[in-house]
């Protein structure tokens, strides 16, 4: 079923690629082209009207070799078993990647939360949680926030495994709220990282942040908090778009008046005083240092590539340009900070909590940031010298790094029986 999908296909089209060009087991490569594990959930909802109506949940672990299963769950309309499954494997070269000892998962629900009440959410929250109990765990597969999904429904999940198991697992999950064993910093923790590979581009490419441009696609969690980094550290942001439309103000934008504006308009910058309403196209091509694709995968085609002028592309969504882009993009010579390092400050900070949770011994905001950009900016380093040494693009250097990294652990470890 998954096979089909463009996504998958595009996830397995790198995982080829690596495997062309590094000398890893042949045997050990097909086993990573396929989940270990995947779960399809029916979820029937009583809704606030009386009737039922049944969702579909997904479940994907890709890997467990290193560690248990980490991922976020998505609710969105647009959720499929492909898309999971290849956003489960992306997780699981992104955790290799900045060394977690963790394997990649992912999971969703085929719904529109916008279209749910606050009852009927908790419900199919609770209902995905009890039908995917057996696969679930501490040690097994632990989940996170993702698109559609917050704290809230974190601290459902967290809830209705410690009812099932008579007592309280603040560790079964991520991204709970402080007051819940969730960890300081740790909603911020994603678009914080993309801006701390921004900077590690930039003195790569001298280019001066406070003289840069910036157009952000996607204004939720991760592109609301990378545009207010930026934009504090002297940016200007010329361009941001969410599901509302794409905008542009070349003059500029300061990002926390616009999420003030979006939290009094159901969460949509559209209207917003200053923003020019323009295409998707025309978004991507305006005049900036910097590009941070945030919202949904495969944003940018071969198409939009040829009009991009960024001398940055940074990658906060999972997998938001093409193949054929990215040959594009590479051949311009922009530098790509792929979405595997990129957007790694939210699973590095979800690790960072389970520790946390499991010790029942808490850090300072300070000693979380401290050591989010110590994991982060150390990857990122590492991927330019590795593409530096072997004349690779930074994301064919980042996945190599994230396959063998993985392969390796299969390697040592055997097949049983």
């Amino acid at each position: 079923m998954f096979e089909t999908s463009q996504f998958y296909q595009q996830a397995l089209a790198q995982l080829d690629s690596v495997a062309e060009h590094v000398d890893l087991d042949i045997n050990i490569i097909e086993r990573l082209r396929y989940p270990k594990r995947s779960v399809i959930v029916s979820i029937p909802v009583r809704m606030d009207s009386g009737e039922t109506k049944v969702f579909t949940g997904y479940r994907v672990q890709h890997s467990l070799t290193a560690g248990p299963g980490k991922g976020g769950l998505r609710f969105s309309p647009h959720v499929d078993f492909g898309e999971v499954a290849a956003l489960a494997m992306l997780m699981t070269w992104k955790c290799s990647l900045v060394s977690l000892p963790f394997g990649g998962a992912k999971g969703g629900m085929n719904c529109d939360p916008t279209k749910l009440s606050p009852r009927e959410k908790e419900r199919a929250t609770r209902r995905f949680t009890q039908e995917i109990l057996p696969f679930i765990g501490p040690q097994i597969d632990v989940m996170a926030p993702d698109m559609g999904t917050g704290e809230q429904e974190m601290a459902w999940i967290y809830d209705t495994y410690s009812m099932h198991k008579g007592h309280s697992c603040p560790q079964i999950v991520t991204g709970k709220s402080a007051a819940l064993y969730g960890t300081l910093g740790r909603r911020e923790a994603t678009g914080r990282g993309v801006v701390y590979c921004i900077e590690e581009a930039a003195r790569i490419k001298e280019i001066n942040l406070r003289e840069s441009r910036v157009i952000v696609q996607g204004f939720g969690n991760v592109g609301s908090v990378a545009a207010q980094e930026l934009h504090a550290r002297g940016c200007r942001i010329v361009g941001v778009a969410d599901a509302s439309g794409h905008f542009l103000c070349p003059q500029g934008i300061d990002p926390r008046k616009l999420c003030e504006y979006a939290e009094n308009n159901n969460r949509r910058i559209e209207g917003c005083a200053g923003l020019e309403s323009v295409t998707k196209e025309e978004f991507f091509a305006a005049d900036c240092e910097i590009a941070v694709p945030a919202a949904l995968e495969r944003q940018i085609d071969e198409k939009i590539a040829n009009n991009l002028k960024c001398r940055i592309l940074a990658e906060g969504a999972n997998g938001p340009v093409t193949i054929e882009a990215d040959k594009v993009i590479n051949d311009k010579g922009i530098m790509v900070i792929p979405d595997i390092v990129c957007n790694a400050g939210g699973v590095i900070v979800s690790y960072f909590e389970w520790v946390q949770d499991i010790q029942m011994f808490f850090w300072t905001m300070e000693e979380v940031d401290s050591r989010l950009q110590q994991l982060i900016r150390r990857a990122f380093v590492g991927i330019h010298h590795f593409a530096e040494r072997n004349n690779y693009s930074m994301r064919h250097s980042a996945l190599v790094l994230g396959v063998r990294e993985t392969a390796r652990e299969k390697a040592t470890r055997g097949l049983y029986p």
